[in-house]
């Protein structure tokens, strides 16, 4: 029994706990500098609506302000509006973390990669969050948006314990949308069952809906966020380059062809 903990141990926390802890830092590191944006963001409410407009004034002249169709058809459905809802309260926190965790556990080369992706993004994030803060669709019911979540699942977005999580003018980009190109694509080429492959490869296609759906997000955002994704991603293979056996993305079968040699 006893020899089998070290086993087990290396199973679990394939770098140690010093590695967990300085990821656990780095994350809480970045978390510290989203909350300073997010105080700084909160303060110019009247720039983000005024922005909002302007997201709204651009997708009217581009022909694709749909977005009050698609809340007004969601909340049609008591188990379309209530689904959309609840992803949307989880989507950012328990299914992103333990898509991070399961990353760092069982796909660990490749978690790296990953994490260097997701820091870049929250950057990047936080720069359009100071520049361009924008009020999400929900704030702005004369245009038909009302605030979904809230109604369905009874969890006030706006007050102090969810505002911990959420910044009420950072609509610009949807990181919403943007963790999930970045989980959903990392998860469709890691993970082996075919169903759920095809599962993660449309979750950005899901939270894109659900952001769209409970007037959280306009279209224009989740596309930013997806472009912001992928911009991360760049960023991320240009960093591995210079720790290739490191920070480089590595699906299972170079895993296993580098473990064998």
């Amino acid at each position: 029994m006893l020899a089998r903990s070290p086993t087990l141990q290396a199973r679990l926390l394939p770098k140690g706990w010093l590695d967990v802890l300085r990821q656990v830092a780095l994350f809480g590191i970045a978390y510290m500098g989203y909350s300073l944006v997010r105080g700084a963001a909160n303060g110019k409410a009247a720039a983000a609506f005024t922005h909002a407009r302007e997201v709204i004034s651009v997708e009217r002249t581009l022909h694709f302000f749909v977005e009050p169709s698609v809340q007004t058809w969601a909340s049609g459905s008591h188990f379309v509006a209530g689904t959309a809802s609840w992803i949307y309260v989880n989507a950012q926190t328990s299914v992103t973390i333990g898509a991070l965790v399961f990353l760092y556990l069982f796909r660990n080369r490749s978690f790296y990669f990953v994490r260097n992706m997701f820091l870049v993004a929250m950057v990047l994030a936080l720069l359009g969050y100071i520049v361009f803060p924008t009020a999400p669709p929900r704030f702005m019911p004369e245009w038909g948006f009302f605030d979904s979540v809230s109604d369905v699942t009874g969890v006030a977005q706006d007050n102090s314990s969810v505002n911990a999580f959420f910044n009420a003018y950072a609509a610009v980009p949807s990181m919403h949308v943007g963790f999930a190109v970045m989980v959903g694509l990392s998860l469709f080429k890691l993970v082996r069952f075919p169903a759920v492959r095809v599962f993660w490869l449309l979750y950005p296609l899901l939270i894109t809906f659900v952001t769209v759906a409970t007037a959280n997000h306009f279209l224009a955002d989740a596309i930013l966020g997806a472009v912001t994704a992928g911009a991360a991603a760049y960023v991320a293979r240009w960093l591995a380059r210079t720790r290739p056996n490191a920070w480089r993305f590595a699906p299972p079968a170079a895993a296993e062809a580098r473990a064998a040699a």
